[in-house]
């Protein structure tokens, strides 16, 4: 096998990460540990979310990458404790798509997606998995979390019948906002204020996190083009009074739409 085949190969990033963690390896990756390294696996994940929303293929190929060393160093980490080998987490992802999908891998028929997803979660219970809800991590962010939930119930018909209607709750659930006294009630409110937006944004088939993601970062771009603005006039933001902001905030609105 020639550098380019070698450098083309998951077995090649297996063995470099069991040699960043041999003896003669390196001292930092030898120290890590699950736990100490959990946040870099969000980290890259949430890389690999950045280069989606951004539609960048070349930086989604680079992040891809990065994930997957997260997930084989892992996988080497508890090699060494002799808790599982890399082929023990393939043969379980293998098994798992392939007895979920009969209706390719096997003689089952669906008409649709819809069909699909119904055999899905019956093949889960099949296995055991318990509670529908069960196998979501609730570390998951909340707003994401909460959008899982929803996508998880309607599958089995707990659902609106109308985007409309919810949108109706959404009405009523901020008018329960406002009525809110005390700062505890006040949070409940929110939450189910939340909650609500997040069951739209499910019918209306939005991705709730994307979303967000990207109106911070149009508040990012526009609120920078505030500052630049700001320092060709020679002026520093907090001695504008909130007029003055906010006829600089359309103008950055103009200047910046997406």
């Amino acid at each position: 096998m020639d550098t380019e085949d070698r450098l083309n190969s998951f077995d090649s990033l297996v063995e470099i990460i069991a040699k960043l963690r041999s003896p003669q390896g390196c001292p930092w990756d030898r120290e890590q540990t699950h736990h100490s390294i959990k946040g870099n696996l969000l980290e890259e994940a949430y890389e690999v979310l950045e280069a989606i929303d951004e539609q960048d293929m070349k930086k989604l190929c680079e992040e891809l990458g990065d994930l997957l060393m997260q997930i084989v160093l892992h996988t080497q980490m508890a090699s060494e404790d002799r808790d599982f080998e890399i082929g023990d987490v393939l043969r379980q992802i293998n098994t798992k798509l392939i007895h979920r999908h009969p209706h390719v891998f096997g003689d089952a028929k669906v008409a649709d997606a819809q069909q699909v997803i119904a055999k899905w979660e019956a093949l889960k219970q099949e296995e055991g998995k318990g509670s529908l809800l069960s196998g979501i991590p609730k570390g998951m962010p909340a707003l994401a979390y909460s959008q899982t939930i929803q996508r998880r119930v309607a599958r089995v018909g707990f659902d609106w019948e109308e985007a409309e209607d919810i949108i109706d709750k959404l009405a009523e659930e901020v008018a329960e906002l406002k009525k809110a006294g005390a700062h505890e009630q006040r949070v409940r409110e929110f939450g189910d204020l939340l909650f609500t937006l997040a069951n739209i944004a499910r019918r209306l088939d939005i991705d709730l996190e994307a979303a967000l993601r990207q109106a911070n970062e149009r508040f990012y771009r526009r609120f920078s083009y505030m500052e630049e603005a700001c320092q060709r006039r020679n002026v520093q933001p907090s001695s504008l009074s909130l007029e003055e902001l906010d006829a600089l905030w359309e103008e950055a609105k103009r200047e910046i739409k997406e």
